[in-house]
């Protein structure tokens, strides 16, 4: 029962990351770039409030952490976070400009190959053991994966963009748990906002006059950015980084369902096939704890 909470804090990231549509859509008539300008700005500004007015004992009490670390492991973690948060606004960037000038399809078929590509990348690079079964159920993933690019392999591609720098932000912060997790999240969307700081007055465009605009902005800044990062990092913090990967499915599951049922973008035979194989791998993959639970539970 120890693992539950960690369980439960993923699936509720990635259940909140599965509505993401219904925040960003009204946003479509507006630029991506300034979508995500508005929506990192502030991030940055209502994290750094939080910490400087709530946060300050645990805000020195990592500071005095880093100092003394030997000055090898201040620039890997200096590096790790800076990597973090290139790979963030990246995401970002890529997902809001698929979402509202490609398709929601698209967008969600990307957090179906993340999960592959995360597990496979633990495996590698975190060394991280699957069992049979489990490989099995990466292989049924990677089926599904197959079959909707089949579908459309332009989508594809755009899914691999997004769904790559994603995989790789949960990788890092699998090995960057030394610091508090919302400090450390603080920290990625203030260099994320230096990122676009630069690029901001040229790329913008003229200042949304539009009420609406900035209410959804701050929906998404805190709902769909700083809540579900926060528990996803808290979930890593308890359970390895494929099982996060791969509970990470329940984001385009959800996101294919508002695709065909309120944004009636067409799906086909192949497209429903996938997205149920890819359903069942998920389940697979994470069979032997949710039997574990239920045994528990009973006893």
């Amino acid at each position: 029962m120890n693992n539950l909470k960690y369980y439960l804090a993923a699936i509720t990231a990635f259940s909140l990351w599965g509505t993401f549509s219904l925040v960003l859509k009204p946003l479509h008539s507006y630029p991506s770039l300034d979508i995500l300008f508005y929506r990192v700005f502030s991030c940055a500004v209502i994290m750094t409030l939080v910490t400087v007015l709530f946060r300050k004992v645990k805000l020195r009490n990592n500071l005095n952490n880093f100092k003394n670390l030997i000055p090898k492991d201040k620039r890997k973690i200096i590096g790790l976070n800076i990597l973090s948060s290139i790979l963030l606004t990246g995401n970002w960037f890529s997902f809001i400009y698929v979402m509202n000038h490609i398709s929601v399809r698209a967008t969600s078929v990307a957090y179906l190959v993340c999960p592959i590509i995360t597990t496979i990348l633990a495996f590698f690079i975190l060394r991280e053991k699957l069992s049979r079964l489990q490989w099995i159920s990466v292989f049924l993933s990677a089926v599904g994966c197959i079959l909707l690019s089949y579908a459309n392999l332009l989508d594809m591609i755009y899914s691999s963009l997004i769904g790559s720098t994603y995989a790789c932000y949960l990788i890092i912060q699998s090995t960057n748990s030394k610091f508090d997790k919302f400090l450390v999240l603080n920290f990625h969307m203030i260099l994320s906002a230096l990122i676009l700081l630069p690029f901001f007055p040229t790329y913008s465009g003229p200042v949304p006059a539009d009420f609406t605009f900035y209410f959804y902005i701050e929906i998404i800044a805190v709902m769909y950015t700083i809540v579900p990062l926060l528990l996803n990092l808290y979930a890593l913090s308890g359970i390895a980084s494929s099982k996060v990967g791969m509970i990470l499915n329940i984001n385009p599951i959800i996101a294919f369902i508002l695709a065909g049922a309120v944004y009636h973008e067409k799906l086909d035979f192949v497209q429903i096939l996938a997205y149920s194989i890819i359903f069942f791998a998920v389940i697979v993959f994470n069979g032997k704890e949710i039997f574990r639970l239920k045994e528990k539970q009973i006893a």
